[in-house]
């Protein structure tokens, strides 16, 4: 089973891809979970570009490559950063998320955890047919107290609220 996992930010040291990479310690060796990077990589959205752009043959291909998807963003100005938008504008009206089982965390220092941009980001993957089962949304608030120095997770509460995730999101997948 082939999982996609995306991160909003495109910072190295980012709290939403240390999120994931707490994700891919949960993984049982059947399931191969590969955070895709190449976000940043995409051109601004241009459908008169839409005709071979290497980044967005690349973007499409994983998406189409993979049996589930996880996202993780963090909140700015109350909806999901630009670069993760301006993402899934480049696959509006190609196909990708149609019934693909679909997670999504947001991930944030403020005490909401991100809600809005989770709201906004569930809102437009539903718009892209995404199947975002009941229980696969997830909403991370103070997250900076809830990693080590070296960005990785340690507070047992959010393990276990990311392991009912990732349980529910296998489940859609296999059903």
């Amino acid at each position: 089973m082939k999982i996609l996992a995306i991160s909003g930010s495109l910072r190295p040291q980012s709290s939403n891809t240390a999120i994931l990479q707490a994700v891919v310690e949960l993984a049982t060796a059947d399931v191969d979970i590969k955070i895709y990077d190449g976000i940043g990589n995409l051109s601004h959205f241009n459908p008169d570009l839409d005709d071979g752009l290497a980044s967005v043959i690349d973007w499409r291909t994983h998406l189409q490559d993979t049996d589930g998807v996880i996202f993780c963003t963090p909140e700015y100005a109350h909806g999901v950063p630009g670069a993760l938008k301006n993402a899934l504008d480049w696959i509006v009206s190609s196909g990708e998320f149609m019934y693909k089982p679909t997670a999504v965390i947001s991930a944030s220092p403020s005490p909401d955890g991100g809600d809005k941009a989770n709201a906004s980001l569930v809102q437009t993957l539903r718009v892209m047919m995404a199947d975002i089962p009941a229980g696969a949304t997830l909403c991370i608030p103070a997250i900076s107290a809830k990693l080590n120095d070296k960005g990785k997770l340690i507070d047992s509460a959010t393990v276990s609220a990311l392991r009912s995730l990732f349980d529910i999101l296998i489940y859609s997948i296999n059903k």
